[in-house]
């Protein structure tokens, strides 16, 4: 009897934030899949250690997924780290896979799920907290009302079309685009144009910084960053 392959969302940081039946999964499977070369590299592993100590002890399968936009080298490591969980899979092991945030949005899973499910292995999603909803909860504020629009933009391919767009907008791992974002942000309201600008670094992680204002934003951050943009009605 072959296993199944959870994707299990750990939430963005604070391991208090994951939910208990992530928890439960992760203490019955037989082993976990992490997305890195080394467990102890992993942010998401790192972030289930703390909450659940005795995952030291199971099996884990590292999986190097390494960030690039490259599709050759996209597909290639895919492949590769597939490899590994079908071996595991096809011994009868259940492997929770673990994921920051949740493995629906943006998540390092997908891939390996849509690969297991196209293969005929059971499969099942467990969500978890969403670093936009932990971000707006540390900023003590909302991210829309009424008949306001949310918009999820992941900053590493561009901001341009997504900046357009009404409402509220989430800029996701925006490190590298800041100066960029906050000059525009500062442009865009010295012409008298109604925004409000909020930024996590790191949230619910060791070095976690808030900022409440466009003019408080740093030139740099780190990866992972998140800008909460929203016009004020």
């Amino acid at each position: 009897m072959r296993g199944k392959l959870y994707g299990i969302g750990v939430g963005p940081g604070d391991p208090e934030l994951l939910t208990l039946q992530a928890v439960r999964l992760i203490r019955s499977c037989d082993a976990v899949a992490v997305p890195g070369k080394k467990k102890e590299e992993t942010t998401a592993y790192q972030i289930v250690l703390q909450a659940v100590p005795e995952i030291c002890n199971k099996e884990c399968l590292a999986l190097d997924m390494p960030m690039t936009k490259d599709a050759t080298k996209l597909e290639a490591s895919h492949s590769a780290a597939f490899a590994i969980l079908k071996v595991a899979l096809d011994q009868g092991k259940d492997v929770a896979f673990l994921t920051l945030g949740d493995p629906c949005i943006y998540s390092t899973y997908i891939y390996m799920h849509q690969r297991a499910v196209a293969a005929g292995y059971e499969t099942q999603m467990i969500s978890g907290i969403p670093s936009f909803c932990a971000a707006s909860a540390r900023l003590n504020q909302g991210l829309v009302e009424k008949s306001q629009m949310l918009h999820i933009i992941p900053s590493i391919y561009g901001i341009e079309e997504g900046w357009k767009l009404p409402g509220t907008r989430v800029l996701m791992k925006t490190g590298k685009k800041l100066r960029q974002v906050k000059a525009r942000a500062q442009q865009e309201i010295s012409q008298g144009k109604q925004l409000q600008v909020s930024m996590v670094e790191n949230c619910g992680m060791e070095g976690e910084r808030i900022y409440q204002d466009a003019k408080e934003l740093p030139e740099e951050a780190g990866y992972y960053t998140l800008l909460v943009i929203k016009e004020e009605t």
